[in-house]
């Protein structure tokens, strides 16, 4: 896949009714992104020709950047301001809201030279802001081509809904029933998006056993999530937790190297800076205990890896966790006891697991681009 300044305005159209698709992605961590990229591939593996945008480049003045340093020192630092700009902005309810309209629509020019200098089909947005571009370009006619967008989270936020977008793909029927009910556009269930490997035979579970056993012979591994940037509330508390009732704690550190200090401090548990490996991990361990409902949670749902919701992250984390517990596909524990009780009914061979395995594989039902360039 080449990005958009690689790619010559002469190249040939591809053959046979294939189709030429953006993909607007965004680099808020490594979730939308890490879709972007696997929706790429499904795309040029099926004959079409895929190229990704960050939004964020997109804005001018250096807007993306700042939006991304602020919201990435929120959700480290100060979740509080976090959950007061997802309340005003983002929460659904009734009554007038501030809109993301006018952010997206200053990226407008660049994304329409874009689609023009590409000769793209189809567009389809993997981030919110995007999802308000194309579709304030869509409504007053300066975008000519098909808008799709994949709507990555569990529970839907007004930000990621505009009635100029052509089509919505959504991970469950709850959130195409409230995208339909909102906004009258076609809505399609497709499930979330992984790579292959997570739902394969992991070709390096064997030596993720290995080094985990040697951690801690006789252990239940159980992965803490702190996503890309290392957000968690209190992880070496819950490390510690686990570590006293006789599991080992994998904290997934992301590139948050004070974390990783922190976490390594704590007796027993193995923290790990960034994963490339992540179907091999999943594949050896017990459980994952999430705090957002992002791309981990349903990486490991395509992997089998039960998965228990505590201490989720403010605003969209949080209402994320609670209808993955809603849905039946995870459980969502409230303290430190309610955690391991969770824990001990996912016992190996046991029904509670194989029922939360065979609800998180159910999920997956087809591939969000088959929808997005049949438009």
């Amino acid at each position: 896949m080449r990005t958009p300044a690689e790619v010559p305005r002469t190249e040939p159209r591809p053959p046979g009714g294939r189709r030429r698709l953006l993909i607007v992605s965004a680099s808020m961590g490594a979730g939308h992104d890490t879709v972007a990229a696997e929706l790429a591939r499904r795309a040029s593996a099926s004959g079409h020709r895929a190229h990704v945008v960050d939004v964020l480049r997109l804005l001018p003045y250096g807007l993306g950047g700042g939006l991304r340093r602020s919201y990435q020192f929120s959700v480290r630092h100060a979740p509080w301001a976090y959950a007061g700009v997802y309340g005003a902005f983002l929460r659904g309810g009734s009554g007038p809201r501030p809109s993301g309209v006018p952010l997206a629509r200053l990226a407008g020019d660049r994304l329409r030279d874009l689609v023009d200098r590409l000769e793209i089909d189809v567009v389809l947005s993997v981030f919110h802001l995007g999802a308000q571009l194309t579709g304030h370009l869509r409504s007053r006619g300066a975008l000519r081509v098909p808008s799709a967008v994949f709507l990555l989270d569990f529970a839907v936020h007004r930000q990621w809904l505009h009635p100029g977008n052509d089509r919505y793909l959504c991970l469950t029927d709850q959130a195409a029933g409230e995208v339909r009910r909102a906004l009258g556009t076609v809505t399609v269930t497709t499930g979330p998006v992984v790579a292959p490997a997570f739902a394969a035979p992991a070709a390096d579970e064997a030596h993720w056993r290995e080094r985990l056993a040697a951690r801690a012979p006789g252990r239940p591994p159980v992965l803490l999530s702190a996503g890309a940037w290392g957000a968690a509330s209190h992880p070496a508390r819950t490390a510690r937790l686990l570590a006293g009732a006789g599991y080992l704690p994998v904290v997934l550190c992301g590139r948050n190297e004070r974390l990783r200090a922190r976490v390594s401090r704590v007796p027993t548990a193995l923290a790990l800076d960034w994963v490339e490996d992540m179907p091999g991990l999943m594949a050896a361990g017990y459980a994952l205990v999430d705090n957002a409902a992002g791309q981990t949670a349903v990486q490991a749902l395509a992997a089998g890896l039960p998965v228990v919701g505590h201490r989720p992250l403010p605003g969209h984390g949080a209402d994320g966790v609670r209808r993955m517990a809603d849905l039946a596909v995870s459980e969502l524990t409230t303290d430190g006891p309610a955690l391991l009780a969770a824990l001990g009914r996912l016992a190996e061979g046991g029904p509670e697991r194989a029922r939360r395995v065979t609800r998180g594989h159910a999920l997956f039902r087809h591939d969000p681009v088959r929808y997005a360039t049949e438009l």
